[in-house]
C-alpha cells in the first residue's frame, strides 16, 4: 500500500530548535501550514483572505513557509520519496516516457525569466508548464518557462532530470527506454540528443498525415496536465515570484 504522502514529508521538513533564551513567538506548526498551503492552492483563494478561523495562521505565515520549503528542497525530496514508494508498490512503469507542455495565463510576474508573451493569446503574459511523465501517466518531471519558450528546448533537460527511483533492491530506475512526444518536439538535432543518451525518440513529425498511432500512448500526458491544473492556482498563474508558483507546481 503507498503511504500518505503527509506522513512522508514530516521527516523531510526542515528543523527549527527552539531557543532556550529569548524563544519568542511560538512558531505555527508545520502541519497547520501546510494545510494553509493546501488550502491556497485548491481554492485559489488570495493568501491575504486566508481564513485565520480554520486555525491555519495567517496567508503571509503559510507563504512565507512555502517559499523556506522551497529554498530547502522539500519539495524534490518528496517527490522522490514518493516515487521509491511508487516503485516498491509496483506502479511505475519506465518503459516509456511522455512529454507535453500547456500553457497557462500570467496574471502576475511581468518581468521574470518564466513569463514571456503567449503566441497563442495575442501576446498576453503567460507561462508553460512542462510535464514528463511515465507510461501509466505519474508525473516523473515537470518545469515552468514563459509561454514563449519553444517545447522542444525543455525536452533533453526534463528527460536528464528524472530522479532516480530506489523503491527496490538493485541499480535505481531512471532511465526510460523510449521518449513519446508530439509535432511540437519535431526536431532532428533533439533526436540525435536522446539517441546519444540511449533513448529512442518516437516523436511524431510535421507535415505527415494525422493518425500516426502515437496518440493511444501519448494520452497518459494530457491526462496528468488536466490532474496537475485540478488545483485553481495552477491553472492560472497568480504568483509573481517563480519559486512561489514552481514550489505549488
Amino acid at each position: 500500500m503507498v503511504r500518505c504522502p503527509v506522513a512522508l514529508i514530516g521527516p523531510l521538513l526542515p528543523e527549527h530548535p527552539r531557543r532556550l533564551r529569548h524563544p519568542g513567538r511560538r512558531r505555527l506548526d508545520d502541519r497547520k501550514a501546510l494545510q494553509g498551503i493546501l488550502f491556497v492552492l485548491y481554492t485559489g483563494i488570495q493568501w491575504e483572505f486566508l481564513p485565520q478561523e480554520l486555525g491555519y495562521g495567517s496567508g503571509s505565515t503559510c507563504w512565507r513557509r512555502l517559499a523556506e520549503w522551497q529554498r530547502a528542497g522539500v519539495w524534490e525530496r518528496l517527490q522522490r520519496a514518493l516515487l521509491d514508494t511508487l516503485l516498491a508498490a509496483d506502479q511505475l512503469d519506465f518503459s516509456r516516457a511522455v512529454v507535453d507542455s500547456t500553457q497557462i495565463q500570467a496574471k502576475r510576474g511581468r518581468g521574470s525569466p518564466k513569463v514571456g508573451p503567449s503566441p497563442v493569446d495575442r501576446g498576453r503574459p503567460g507561462s508553460k508548464h512542462h510535464v514528463l511523465t511515465d507510461a501509466c501517466g505519474t508525473p516523473l518531471r515537470v518545469a515552468l518557462t514563459g509561454s514563449n519558450r519553444n517545447d522542444v528546448t525543455q525536452l533533453v533537460l526534463l528527460v536528464e532530470a528524472i530522479p532516480p527511483a530506489r523503491g527496490r533492491p538493485g541499480p535505481p530506475r531512471r532511465k526510460p527506454r523510449r521518449i513519446y512526444a508530439d509535432r511540437a518536439y519535431d526536431h532532428d538535432i533533439y533526436r540525435n540528443k536522446l539517441r546519444a543518451r540511449n533513448r529512442a525518440p518516437c516523436i511524431a513529425r510535421r507535415g505527415d498525415d494525422h493518425g500516426s498511432g502515437l496518440d493511444r500512448l501519448r494520452w497518459v500526458v494530457e491526462a496528468a496536465i488536466a490532474w496537475l491544473h485540478g488545483p485553481r492556482w495552477l491553472r492560472i498563474r497568480w504568483e509573481a515570484r517563480d519559486d512561489i508558483h514552481q514550489g505549488f507546481l
